[in-house]
């Protein structure tokens, strides 16, 4: 297991970097200058409970060198078990953070993988008008499939080769995403890869993002449930259900250890 942060916090058995988003983008920003091969995950209460069944997952979040705080529930379980995590960090965040700041500096470039070809046309245009001095350099729509094959994956691999992108935004949804960063990150040719999901349909207004209002009072995931019941009403009710269960078993286990 790679150690995310100089300083980091153990939730459930993952370590969740103690974090705001300035610290997480001036050390991406950091990485990608120093030709760094780092990835970063966001953590949150049903990523980690879909990892720990799901073996692949975990060692992708594991093997990540910045895992960010993202969602309420790991701010919660940080105070209940005595940590100092006070503050989210979404992928929304470490992108238009990583991406302003870069544009400041100019001269780098970005690729963006998943979605659609609509999407990602969408997006070219709009970085185009947000982030001038930002080239991207190239984008890839994959197969709607749950597993790539061997083919997928060389094609997807050597496109990016071919851009030679410094970062690399991965929007395929959790856990394709992480798990497709993890495996392939020795054998693309970038400085950083970040797993950001949503982000892309988020940046593009194709999903509308929950009001700052929710999203400072920790709730940004009830409007969307709201909007997707049936999609999110596990991830919403179930597997934060069992997050909290596994919070209280640890704080309970590092009582009686004392």
């Amino acid at each position: 297991m790679k150690l995310v942060d100089e300083v980091s916090e153990s939730i459930i058995g993952y370590s969740v970097a103690v974090v705001n988003i300035e610290k997480s983008v001036k050390k991406i920003v950091r990485w990608i200058e120093e030709s760094e091969r780092k990835y970063f995950v966001c953590a949150n209460p049903h990523s980690l409970i879909v990892a720990d069944s799901d073996d692949d997952f975990k060692e992708a979040i594991q093997n990540a060198d910045l895992v960010t705080p993202d969602g309420a529930g790991i701010l919660l379980a940080s105070w209940i078990l005595g940590g100092a995590i006070g503050e989210r960090v979404t992928g929304y965040d470490v992108f238009e953070g990583v991406m302003s700041q870069l544009n400041q500096k100019s001269g780098f470039t970005c690729f963006f993988l998943g979605s659609t070809e609509e999407t990602l046309k969408k997006i070219v245009r709009r970085a185009e008008v947000d982030f001038p001095n930002v080239k991207v350099c190239g984008t890839y729509s994959p197969p709607y499939k749950t597993i790539f094959s061997r083919e997928d994956n060389d094609a997807i691999v050597a496109e990016i080769n071919r851009a030679k992108p410094d970062i690399l935004w991965v929007g395929l949804t959790a856990p394709k995403q992480e798990k497709w960063i993890n495996e392939h990150l020795d054998k693309i040719d970038v400085k950083f890869a970040g797993a950001i999901g949503a982000v892309f349909d988020f940046y593009v207004g194709n999903i509308k993002r929950s009001h700052s209002f929710f999203q400072n009072i920790g709730l940004e995931w009830l409007p969307r449930l709201l909007q997707e019941p049936r999609r999110l009403w596990k991830r919403s009710f179930v597997s934060s259900y069992l997050f909290l269960v596994k919070v209280l078993k640890q704080k309970y286990f590092t009582m009686i250890s004392r």
